[in-house]
């Protein structure tokens, strides 16, 4: 996919401050630190349009990047950051839930994964949760530049057996290396077009 002028739009915690509009949403789930960010700017092969931080917990609001009119790319706050407060991290659950429950634009979800280790009780959690909204989603295992070439494939293996999968797609994804770009977009031009 060819991108032109992506750009950061608006953040927002309620559906009053949803961008107007029909266009598509592909929307990035992922614990704190699992590279949501990155993989956003890898996709795109912009250096920092999606601030990143080596600080887990940053993003705090629902962030719209628009990807040339076209559709929304849209990072939700990282979950399984335990120095937001008890209050905090309640009220980030209800704006999470209220935005997938209530956006009718969405095409697709892509949970991301640490391809370095099993999925968290919060992974597990956040899996099952996509499993009851019934909408197409894809995972990734993103930092596959961590662990050596030949292993990628067996590592994946095991994601889908800790997870109890066969059906879903679940593909390796490095912004180091920015290698596996292209499958992704292969998939997410998929759902667009549909």
């Amino acid at each position: 996919m060819i991108i032109k002028n992506p750009k950061f739009e608006i953040s927002a915690v309620k559906p009053a401050q949803y961008p107007k509009g029909n266009l598509p949403e592909i929307v990035l789930v992922g614990k704190s630190n699992v590279g949501k960010s990155s993989f956003i700017n890898t996709m795109l092969n912009r250096k920092n349009l999606a601030r990143t931080s080596n600080t887990p917990g940053k993003t705090r609001q629902i962030n719209f990047y628009n990807i040339d009119n076209n559709f929304y790319f849209v990072d939700l706050p990282g979950y399984g950051y335990s120095k937001l407060s008890k209050e905090e991290q309640i009220n980030m659950g209800k704006f999470i839930e209220d935005y997938l429950q209530k956006s009718r634009n969405i095409k697709l979800i892509i949970l991301l994964l640490d391809i370095r280790h099993n999925p968290t009780q919060d992974d597990l959690l956040m899996y099952k949760y996509i499993l009851k909204t019934n909408l197409p989603f894809m995972i990734v295992a993103n930092k596959a530049d961590k662990i050596a070439v030949t292993k990628v494939d067996s590592v994946i293996e095991n994601l889908k057996k800790e997870l109890g999968i066969s059906f879903t797609t679940l593909i390796p994804f490095s912004s180091e290396r920015k290698i596996y770009t292209e499958k992704s977009w292969e998939i997410i031009e998929e759902f667009l077009n549909n």
